[in-house]
Order: structure tokens, then sequence, then C-alpha cells
């Protein structure tokens, strides 16, 4: 038994049931606030996403004071303010933010943190030499093709994607939102002289079911056999 399927078990937490009945939340109670103990587990989902070859190339502000959450709708509101209301009323809010390239840095401190955490035990000398050529070679291939900033890009979207089903697991609602003026969320946050750069915002509460027309519509998805083939 893998981790996964114990923790199912124990939990009867069925991720097919979260997957189908999650949705984009189109209206937050502003009254509710998500706890302190389920805000440490969504940090948790955020720390533990997958990338590729673990280079983890991202970097969160999470907004949960009426202060950031307003500088936050405020830098949006030339362009998408429609968005700012689901903004202004959730408990928190998520910005995500890829790194604009990787460096050295970065990837020795990557590689720190893999040996602390026991990932090199067997050989540590060996395994960290390669780790580290191995992650160099995939990046120095992203600088040759010029596209370091769309891979990282890729990789905090894998992020954004486990962040939604895993928050719905802790019956939390969000809604990620790409209408959002990312030059200015850049300035405001002084995120581009950090080399990073806001791709998706991702409000997160508890849905106002009065005012939410998307709780009452019915999930829809292309079926399987237009999606998907069997070999």
């Amino acid at each position: 038994m893998n981790a996964l399927t114990e923790i199912t078990a124990q939990t009867g937490l069925n991720i097919t049931d979260v997957s189908k009945t999650r949705y984009t939340a189109k209206a937050y109670d502003p009254s509710r606030k998500i706890s302190d103990s389920d805000i440490e587990k969504v940090k948790e989902i955020l720390r533990f996403s997958p990338s590729s070859t673990n280079a983890q190339p991202w970097h969160f502000l999470l907004l949960s004071s009426e202060e950031g959450k307003e500088r936050l709708a405020k830098a949006n509101e030339s362009k998408f303010p429609f968005n700012n209301p689901s903004i202004r009323a959730a408990s928190h809010v998520v910005v995500f933010a890829a790194r604009t390239e990787i460096t050295e840095d970065h990837l020795l401190q990557v590689l720190a943190q893999e040996e602390a955490d026991g990932r090199f035990a067997n050989d540590p000398e060996t395994h960290k030499t390669q780790m580290h050529a191995g992650r160099s070679m995939f990046l120095n291939l992203h600088r040759e093709l010029r596209d370091v900033a769309e891979w990282n890009a890729r990789q905090t979207y894998l992020n954004v994607g486990q962040f939604l089903l895993g928050v719905a697991a802790l019956g939390i609602d969000a809604t990620p939102m790409e209408g959002i003026d990312n030059e200015a969320v850049d300035a405001e946050f002084g995120l581009a002289e950090k080399g990073l750069t806001c791709l998706v915002v991702v409000p997160i509460g508890y849905r106002n079911a009065a005012e939410d027309y998307n709780a009452a519509l019915p999930k829809s998805r292309l079926p399987l056999d237009e999606i998907l083939t069997e070999i």
C-alpha cells in the first residue's frame, strides 16, 4: 500500500469525486475565513508540487490582509476589474509567479536542500554530482532554445493544477484567474527586480452560494472517446 492509498483508506477521501465536484467559484462569502490549520496545509500543497528536474522555479505571494488584497485589486483595476470582487471577498489570494531565469545559485540551493532531506544518502558525492549535472543539462537545453522563462511557466502551471485539486480536497473553493494585469502586479509587488513574473492569481475561500451561479450548474466535459485513445 503506497502513501496515497493509505491516506485515502484512512480518510475516506476519493480523489475522483473531488475532481468531479470541484468547480471555479464565482462569488465568495467575505465573512468566512480559512482556518490557520488549513492555511498551513495550503502552504504545503504549494511546496510539494512536482516540477521538471525538481527545479521548483517559482515563488508565491499569499495575500490574507485586506491591504494585500486591495493592492492586488488596484493593480488589476484598469484591465480586468470584473475579477476584483472575488479578489476582495476571498479569504486569501495566492499569486503564482515564475522565475524568468534559473541561476546557478538557485540550482545549488535546490541541491543543498535535496541533500539535507536525505536524497543522496547512498554515495552522496556521486549522486549529488549526477543530479546537478542532469538538472544543468536540461536547463542548458532550454537556454539554447531560448525558452527558459516559458519552461519555468509550464512548471508553475503544474503547481496550479495540483493546487486546485488539493484545496478542493480540503473543502476550499478556488478561482484560477489569468484575467490579471501581470505587468501591473509585477510592478506593485516588486516581482521583476526579483527575477519573477506573475502568471496566475487564485483567490481561495468559501463560496457565496446565493450569488454564485456556477454552484448550481452541472459540470460539463467532453466525453472520454473524444479526448482519450487507448492503445
